[in-house]
């Protein structure tokens, strides 16, 4: 009871919440590594100093190499929790300048000067020497311009880095935003191909009971429930193996040859290396549809149905066509939402890369050829 209460407590967390928790985790993350790096850098720096001015292991030039690069590590850390809030980069003017200025004047200031009485206060880097005379030489216009330029450069890269990570986080959040648009917007489509499909078929299974075929309904409404199990399996409109697509269109030919009996033949060729192609999900059913409804249902004599898929080198080629009325008359493409909706979903997944033909055969009837990227699993 305790586990079910708790998995409906995190499933009733609002996404954007779970997202902006996410962001902070991140964040987090973020800091500690930046942390890291620059207590190594400054580490590193403080024994390069200490080495330099006597020995690493000489107490007083290590105590000096610490309060030097230990300052300016508080100071990166700092600066980095602040443009966490707001990157300095972003919004540079010339108030930040001059903000900035004063930061580096007082802290260098205040740096020296720390120097200057930790020197005299047993930590031992200044003994034998004057205090006064220690000072005005620490405190001189060069070293000062020293303090000022570490300053600038801990800024500069820090507002660097900082600028860098939230335009990297603004791109993902620009894709992200993108992928959940295209998500919605496929999604729509496919919520406008599927009812359609759907009434047709039940308006067809309703004329069968009215006419008194009970057994022929039941026949189609198995075949219904085949393909609304294969389509309700999938949480989201996405691509699928060709050999599901060609399921889903075989039981869809099934329940319109239960309709139109002797009136129409299918014929399907399918080359075995395109059985795993991938394709967007319900893509040929509609065209066969169109084929059916405005082409084999104007036939008084047998209506054919032609469908083929082979690979083409990096190309799979689908093709889609009936007969149409006879003695030449091209059957009707018809105004459905068909077509449009398969062209629209083509353009969702691959933009330019594909190609669709929909056009009248000399001979009569209708064709529709699709070229799309040969894609595998």
């Amino acid at each position: 009871m305790q586990s079910q209460e708790t998995a409906t407590s995190i499933e009733s967390i609002p996404r954007s919440q779970t997202r902006g928790m996410a962001t902070s985790a991140g964040r987090a993350r973020t800091a500690l590594s930046a942390f890291a790096v620059i207590w190594c850098a400054a580490g590193a720096l403080t024994l390069i100093t200490a080495y330099e001015c006597s020995s690493i292991f000489h107490p007083s030039s290590l105590y000096y190499a610490v309060v030097l690069w230990g300052w300016w590590g508080f100071v990166a850390c700092a600066l980095w929790k602040i443009g966490e809030h707001k990157p300095f980069l972003s919004g540079f003017s010339a108030r930040s300048i001059l903000l900035h200025a004063g930061a580096a004047a007082v802290l260098g200031y205040a740096h020296l000067v720390g120097l200057w009485s930790l020197g005299f206060m047993g930590l031992g880097w200044y003994a034998g020497f004057d205090k006064w005379k220690a000072f005005h030489a620490l405190l001189c216009i060069n070293r000062f311009g020293i303090e000022v330029l570490v300053y600038g450069f801990v800024f500069g890269l820090i507002g660097i880095v900082q600028y860098q990570l939230h335009a990297q986080r603004e791109r993902i959040r620009s894709l992200e935003l993108e992928r959940q648009l295209s998500a919605a917007q496929l999604r729509a489509l496919q919520m406008q191909l599927e009812p359609h499909f759907l009434f047709n078929t039940l308006n067809a299974i309703t004329t069968l009971v009215e006419l008194g075929r009970q057994e022929e309904a039941v026949e189609m409404l198995a075949h219904l429930n085949t393909i609304l199990k294969s389509t309700l399996k999938r949480t989201t409109p996405e691509k699928v193996p060709l050999w599901q697509e060609m399921e889903i269109v075989e039981n869809y030919l099934a329940i319109e040859q239960v309709r139109f009996a002797d009136r129409l033949r299918i014929e399907i060729k399918v080359e075995p290396s395109a059985l795993d192609s991938l394709v967007p999900c319900f893509l040929l059913q509609p065209i066969v549809e169109n084929a059916i409804r405005h082409g084999i249902a104007h036939c008084e004599s047998d209506g054919i149905v032609e469908a083929s898929a082979r690979r083409d080198g990096n190309l799979l080629r689908l093709e889609v066509r009936n007969n149409g009325l006879r003695g030449g008359t091209p059957s009707r493409p018809g105004n459905g939402i068909g077509l449009k909706n398969t062209r629209e979903r083509l353009i969702h997944f691959y933009r330019d890369a594909f190609d669709m033909q929909a056009a009248p055969l000399d001979a009569g009837g209708f064709q529709v050829a699709i070229a799309i990227p040969y894609e595998r699993r």
